[in-house]
């Protein structure tokens, strides 16, 4: 079902701030957008194979903000790409794992995604996406 890792999130509370690391270090975000659905604005980083989202919320009421009054800046989730990302989530209902986003919603790069309640994926949040 999981058909690869397609990102790391990291919570961070200011975009410009946390892309200075990279920038110092030779490596330029290969996109930015924001995403209303989520009320967060997105920076993605490529690493070799591996993607890495920061996230700075663009409203109080964004996941990211109140993420970030909890627990500070860092690793916010994994995410997965899956190929059929309703069967996945009708899968993982029926065998009683504890969702988030019992639908898929819009998400960063045109993807449909959903979240997996970090109890039952061994304390992790979990993102599943796929292309639209």
């Amino acid at each position: 079902m999981l058909t690869k890792i397609a990102h790391i999130g990291v919570a961070v509370s200011n975009l410009q701030e946390a892309l200075a690391f990279y920038k110092a270090v030779g490596i330029e975000p290969s996109h930015i957008e924001d995403v209303p659905s989520q009320k967060v604005k997105v920076a993605f980083i490529t690493i070799g194979d591996v993607h890495i989202e920061l996230l700075e919320p663009s409203s109080p009421e964004s996941p990211i903000a109140g993420f970030l009054d909890k627990r500070g800046q860092g690793m916010h989730h994994i995410a997965y790409e899956v190929r059929d990302i309703h069967t996945v989530l009708k899968t993982l209902k029926d065998k009683g794992i504890k969702l988030i986003n019992e639908t898929p919603v819009e998400g960063a790069h045109e993807m449909m995604v959903a979240f997996v309640h970090p109890k039952s994926a061994s304390g992790v949040l979990t993102e599943l996406c796929q292309h639209k």
